[in-house]
């Protein structure tokens, strides 16, 4: 009998605990959205921008026009935040599905070829995007928004 009570609380007290891992992902087939934060060194936010926008926008673009992405949305914050959780930049991408968000791009290579054919000043330009980068993380969100019925 204890054991019968015992396995019963347990399966009311373990669902509770599951519900609150991972936010479940969409379906395979669903478009799946990626934000990534840059932290840039203080005093070169412009110059990060301008070499983002210069050497990594087009590439962005170039991925949508082949509908691998469906979106890309560049967005800094309003107000100053503490130095511990600061971002500059957050480029949001919606891929159209999280195959194509996953897995390498066959044809970035050739895009870049085509977009900077000058290899060494994008190369040496992007090396300094890098250089003054503090951080730079990935977050895969879930909408969770109810669907109208």
């Amino acid at each position: 009998m204890k054991n019968i009570l015992f396995s019963l609380l347990l399966s009311v007290v373990a669902r509770p605990l599951l519900a609150q891992g991972a936010p479940t992902h969409g379906a395979a087939d669903q478009p799946y959205a990626v934000e990534y934060y840059y932290k840039v060194q203080w005093g070169h936010q412009q110059e990060f921008l301008q070499l983002f926008l210069k050497n990594h926008y087009p590439l962005l673009q170039k991925v949508v026009e082949s509908g691998r992405m469906i979106g890309v949305k560049i967005e800094e914050p309003a107000n100053h935040m503490t130095e511990d959780s600061r971002w500059d930049y957050r480029v949001t991408i919606r891929f159209k599905n999280s195959t194509m968000a996953t897995t390498a791009n066959p044809e970035e290579e050739r895009f870049i070829k085509q977009l900077w054919p000058d290899q060494e000043s994008y190369k040496r330009e992007e090396q300094r995007r890098f250089e003054i980068l503090l951080a730079h993380w990935d977050l895969p969100v879930t909408d969770v928004t109810p669907s109208k019925k």
